[in-house]
């Protein structure tokens, strides 16, 4: 009579499925790509009927190479992605350094925080030579980058001390709760997590937004009074109306909302005051207002709030599974896993679970996008209705074409990498329905 097999050991099957899932990640992505390579290049040599009046050629020839070349660039970037995720965990970078950082430091919180600061400064390391080339070589190729080589490095630095200002007291506070809360401290971890959003969602456009670029109030009078009418007719207020010196880093174009509750700021790119008119400018705003008007931004909080609850209440468990941290190329200290076995003398694994479930999460993740980006798209065609109703229908889908013409968005992506990919709806759709009656 035959055995029956062995069921395979959670260590070794955790391995198995994270490399399927990163490997199908991958052969998705490269073949996404490849479509939309494919579409946008094969519809290159003309301008869209619906756009041929609207749209110059070579306008639509630099947006079609400008998405090829930033397609094929994001390729470059999801396998050096995949390359630095396997030596984080099955080829040992991880373990690596906190055996290391062991050694050198032993135990306790100052360990766990330099393991934790450690990865951070390694990653963004990695990450400095992609940022080079996409910030003076893409974007420059393209005529969008206004940076200076010294901006780049200043933006840098900056961004990497709030980075240890906010990122290290949080993580530090978490830690300690995941030592001294017991098994529920994922739940008070969440609730911190939550709050600091929070905090820096009202924090935001007034102490850190300004360490980057230049506010003024805006000053154009004839504009500030047609933006201040159509906010109170649609029932809004906001702390302020600012223009940002957004062309200090890019020719891009854009206006969005920022803050929360009494901190609302409305904020206008400088660069897309110089392209639109005053009626094309109260279409775009008006499109951000219909976002507060249906509660797209309250829905996008709860959101956060249920999936972060989700994904606390998942660590808490994998923090204790042994297989967690060996199937992802990682010695744990068995003890505190095991409590009965005393008092580990190799240190926590607090922080090695929270890295590893931060580097493996987006290999899972990546397979729901898709039923994010149909909410996403859904609610774009909502604001588009929005403003349509509160201003000119014209008016916005002359705004949009000019920045789609700005940007350099192609006009003809292909179907399936929209429907994965795209957060808002491709120019054909949007103003298609905004010339229905």
């Amino acid at each position: 009579m035959q055995a029956a097999a062995s069921p395979l050991h959670p260590s070794l099957a955790l391995t198995l499925v994270f490399a399927a899932a990163l490997v199908l990640g991958l052969a998705l992505k490269f073949w996404l790509a490849s479509r939309q390579v494919r579409h946008v290049a094969s519809h290159r040599a003309t301008v869209p009927a619906a756009f041929a009046d609207v749209m110059p050629l070579a306008a639509h020839q630099k947006a079609a190479d400008y998405t090829i070349a930033k397609v094929r660039f994001g390729l470059l970037q999801t396998a050096v992605g995949a390359a630095v995720l396997l030596g984080w965990t099955l080829l040992g970078g991880l373990d690596a350094l906190n055996q290391a950082l062991l050694a050198w430091l032993g135990g306790g919180m100052a360990q766990q925080l330099v393991l934790i600061a450690g990865f951070v400064l390694i990653g963004g390391l990695i990450e400095l030579p992609v940022s080079l080339y996409q910030t003076f070589v893409l974007e420059q190729r393209f005529g969008f980058n206004k940076m200076t080589p010294r901006l780049w490095l200043v933006d840098i630095v900056k961004s990497t001390l709030l980075g240890a200002l906010f990122g290290l007291p949080i993580a530090a506070l978490i830690l300690w709760l995941m030592g001294a809360a017991g098994p529920m401290w994922w739940l008070w971890a969440w609730g911190v997590w939550m709050g600091f959003n929070l905090l820096l969602l009202l924090i935001y456009p007034t102490f850190i937004a300004p360490l980057f670029n230049k506010f003024q109030p805006l000053e154009d009078e004839t504009l500030k009074a047609r933006v201040l009418a159509l906010m109170q007719r649609c029932g809004f207020s906001a702390k302020g109306l600012f223009v940002m010196d957004g062309s200090r880093r890019s020719a891009h174009a854009n206006a969005y909302f920022t803050g929360f509750g009494a901190a609302k700021r409305v904020v206008f790119f400088d660069t897309l005051l110089a392209k639109l008119s005053p009626g094309e400018v109260d279409a775009v705003l008006a499109h951000e207002l219909g976002h507060f008007k249906h509660k797209h931004i309250l829905k996008r909080i709860v959101s956060l709030f249920a999936l972060s609850l989700l994904g606390f209440a998942l660590l808490g468990w994998l923090a204790q599974q042994p297989w967690f941290y060996t199937g992802l190329g990682v010695a744990p200290s068995l003890q505190l896993l095991v409590p009965t076995l005393g008092a580990a003398e190799a240190g926590s694994n607090n922080a090695l679970a929270l890295l590893l479930f931060v580097l493996v999460t987006p290999v899972f993740s990546f397979f729901i996008a898709p039923l994010l980006s149909v909410f996403s798209r859904k609610h774009e065609f909502e604001a588009d209705a929005y403003a349509k109703a509160q201003t000119n229908g014209q008016d916005l889908a002359r705004a949009l074409l000019k920045l789609y013409e700005d940007n350099a968005s192609t006009l003809t992506p292909d179907p399936l990498y929209v429907a994965f990919y795209y957060s808002h709806p491709p120019a054909s759709q949007r103003l298609a329905r905004l010339s229905t009656t």
